[in-house]
């Protein structure tokens, strides 16, 4: 394949992806606004029409400017690719250290920076703007600022000893490379999972133990009935950020905790948490974690041995911008240094989003799928009729839409349309 016949795949894929997620954006908002004058029949004793009007807004404000930052990122993309973005920062940065390892992480740390410094704006519109026009936004401008500190700390503190793994695995094992880092980058994953609620998620919020003993000593009766073994019952003050509500399961094996909102449980009855919390047992019983942990994994397998047989191939390197005594250096780079390295990992990371957008459609579909199942499991260990009501309180409490375009909500969604989910459940309470 020539450089630019590459250039070519690639400004198409990119025009097609960027104009057919800005169609469904539009389509959505188009939907959204036409339906925001009459709440659906089957919602209408249950949510009165300004809530259903407060919903409307709130995601036609999201997705304005989600719009915007679709815009944004594509610009970004050109620039930092066939805009020779990428190829001047690594020169910028290639000369700062004697060492190819601290050169490559300069590199990527500047990449992080100078993205996460142009996409600041949107962040805090969406946090300061948007969220807080509709009465979510909760985070102070000082908590915002040690979050944003916090969360770089971390990321160096985690991300530079795998980096370097990383490099020196791409430039001394061979073309075998990307086994090892699979194997390493999966280990990785799971011991993440496993210490982030212990060591990392306190750093941001508090957990108390669940101290209401009624609803405790039904969720412990929810657990043995399910054969679900917990370290614990959290609450998380999930209203130091936003007023939306939720609840989780986080670790794995024996150090999985069940967290609670402490949003969530203001809004919810006893009977409606515990269906709620069935929900997310489903989700184990019927072993979706497992399963799009697998998935992940396959999935970073794929793509790191494509990266494997791209890495020493010009085209790919000169057909994203990069100037040819940089291609050579890179794609010779397994035997004569690191930094370049740093810039191939880069480089096809940067890029790989465009190609792989076209999955979107089939990852939503399985997680509609998984939300389906969890539903049927929570109905067969509570009543529906609880789950339903509380999603009803959680659709208006979170100003989700309850309208949502039909293409944009298959292509996108995780969870199925408000609408579809409800009258499943219904025909569950039906046939029990």
């Amino acid at each position: 394949m020539t450089s630019s016949a590459f250039t070519a795949i690639f400004l198409g894929f990119t025009a097609l992806s960027f104009a057919f997620s800005l169609w469904l954006s539009v389509r959505h908002m188009r939907h959204v606004n036409v339906n925001r004058t009459a709440v659906p029949v089957e919602f209408a004793d249950v949510i009165p029409l300004d809530a259903h009007q407060r919903a409307a807004a709130y995601t036609l404000d999201k997705q304005g400017l989600g719009l915007a930052e679709e815009v944004f990122n594509t610009g970004l993309l050109l620039w930092l690719t066939i805009g020779g973005g990428l190829a001047w920062l690594f020169a910028e940065t290639n000369l700062l250290f004697a060492s190819d390892y601290a050169n490559g992480l300069a590199f990527v740390a500047a990449l992080a920076v100078v993205s996460g410094a142009l996409g600041l704006p949107f962040d805090l519109y969406r946090t300061f703007g948007v969220e807080a026009r509709h009465g979510f936004n909760k985070t102070t401008v000082r908590t915002y600022i040690t979050d944003a500190l916090k969360g770089w700390a971390i990321m160096a503190a985690i991300g530079t000893p795998l980096l370097l793994a990383t490099f020196w695995l791409m430039a001394k094992m061979g073309t075998l490379w990307w086994l090892y880092v699979w194997l390493v980058w999966t280990g990785f994953s799971l011991l993440m999972i496993t210490v982030y609620p212990t060591f990392i998620a306190p750093l941001f919020n508090q957990f108390k133990p669940l101290d209401d003993d009624n609803l405790r000593a039904r969720i412990e009766a929810l657990l043995n009935k399910c054969g679900f073994h917990a370290k614990g019952l959290f609450v998380m003050d999930g209203s130091k950020r936003s007023s939306h509500g939720n609840a989780y399961f986080t670790g794995l094996g024996r150090s999985k905790k069940i967290v609670f909102f402490d949003t969530l449980m203001a809004r919810l009855s006893v009977e409606e948490i515990e269906a709620v919390l069935a929900h997310e047992l489903g989700h184990f019983k019927r072993r979706h974690i497992v399963k799009r942990l697998a998935a992940m994994f396959a999935s970073s397998f794929v793509m790191l041995a494509l990266m494997g047989w791209v890495i020493d191939k010009p085209w790919f390197y000169e057909g994203l911008g990069m100037p040819m005594a940089m291609t050579t250096a890179m794609t010779t780079a397994m035997a004569s240094g690191v930094a370049p390295v740093a810039v191939s990992l880069v480089l096809f990371f940067t890029v790989l989003p465009v190609f792989t957008f076209w999955m979107t459609p089939l990852s939503s579909l399985v997680s509609r799928k998984h939300e389906f199942e969890a539903d049927a499991y929570a109905a067969e260990q509570t009543d529906s009729r609880d789950l339903i009501s509380a999603l009803v309180k959680l659709y208006r409490d979170n100003a989700s839409t309850l309208t949502p375009d039909p293409l944009h909500s298959a292509v996108y969604d995780s969870h199925p349309p408000a609408s579809i989910r409800i009258a499943h459940l219904k025909s569950l309470a039906t046939s029990s």
